[in-house]
């Protein structure tokens, strides 16, 4: 695994969108980007990248929990893909083995991890998804933390992203599901 760099970024919210005061929220993302082995090539065992995954889980969400301060209660996953490589090289680094690890730093999470995964150039911001990390219906924990690293990717690059947050968005008042229209 080539790793360029890694970034922790933390953001705690302090107030809605309207300025109205809110108990402090913080999310902290893990955020690495690594050399894509399959840019410009397609190749049908994407297996390495699953590994890759897994390894960077281990390597980054224990920071990203201690810098969090308090319990998760939220995660969620993504990753961008550099322009000579394809989706599917970002959806094997971030499924089928990231999970065991972030679940592990979180110590649980019963609900499926939310994802996201796009091709982009450098600077391209992605809306990483965030869900309660046992409550699939949660609707008040559905949320995004929205991340972008100046210089990357590069083409030949992923940037690999993981969340975790220790509230709800500012004043939630949509209620849990499952609700029908």
């Amino acid at each position: 695994m080539d790793i360029r760099k890694t970034i922790l970024i933390k953001e705690t919210i302090n107030a809605d969108g309207f300025g109205e005061a809110c108990e402090p929220i913080t999310r902290v993302a893990a955020v690495a980007v690594i050399k894509n082995p399959f840019a410009g090539h397609f190749v049908e065992d994407l297996s390495p990248l699953f590994d890759i995954g897994g390894q960077l889980g281990e390597q980054l969400m224990g920071e990203a929990v201690d810098m969090l301060g308090g319990s998760a209660v939220s995660y969620g996953k993504a990753a961008i893909v550099g322009v000579a490589g394809d989706m599917e090289h970002g959806g094997a680094v971030i499924h089928p083995k990231l999970g065991k690890p972030m679940r592990a730093a979180i110590g649980g999470g019963k609900a499926v991890i939310p994802s996201n995964a796009k091709v982009g150039a450098a600077g391209v911001a992605i809306d990483l998804p965030l869900g309660h990390k046992d409550e699939v219906w949660s609707f008040a924990h559905f949320d995004t933390m929205t991340v972008m690293v100046a210089d990357a990717p590069r083409p030949d690059e992923i940037v690999l992203c993981m969340a975790v947050s220790d509230g709800t968005r500012p004043h939630p008042r949509v209620g849990s599901g499952p609700v029908s229209d």
